[in-house]
C-alpha cells in the first residue's frame, strides 16, 4: 500500500511532504516575504512557503509564526541576509528568506 502510494506521488511530481493547510496557501494582501523588507525593519513571521528540510532547518532556526524579526543587513550583492531573531542572529541564503511570508508590525 505504502509503496502504491510512493509511487502514485512520484508519477504526479508531488514529492512534497508538508501539510496542505500550511503549505502554499494564499497570503493576505497586506502579507510580504522576508526578502522584500528593508534593512533595519522589524518584521512578524506569519508563516512559510518552505516544505520538507528546508521547512524543519528555518523552524530550528526560530524562524516560527509570530516571531518578531529585523533584517540588520545584507551582504553586498544582496545575498545573505543577516536578521535578528529573538535575541540571537542568524544569516540565511536570499532564496530561504523568500520562502517566509512576513506582516509588517
Amino acid at each position: 500500500m505504502l509503496y502504491r502510494l510512493r509511487r502514485k506521488h512520484r508519477k504526479n511530481g508531488n514529492t512534497c511532504q508538508c501539510e496542505p493547510e500550511t503549505a502554499h496557501t494564499a497570503c493576505p494582501l497586506d502579507c510580504q516575504v522576508l526578502t522584500q523588507v528593508g534593512k533595519g525593519c522589524r518584521c512578524r513571521i506569519r508563516g512559510h512557503k518552505s516544505c520538507g528540510a528546508v521547512r524543519q532547518r528555518l523552524l530550528d532556526l526560530g524562524f516560527v509564526p509570530n516571531m518578531e524579526v529585523e533584517v540588520v543587513r545584507c551582504a553586498t550583492l544582496g545575498d545573505p541576509l543577516e536578521m535578528r531573531v529573538g535575541d540571537y542572529y542568524v544569516t540565511l541564503r536570499k532564496r530561504e528568506a523568500a520562502l517566509i511570508e512576513v506582516q509588517d508590525l
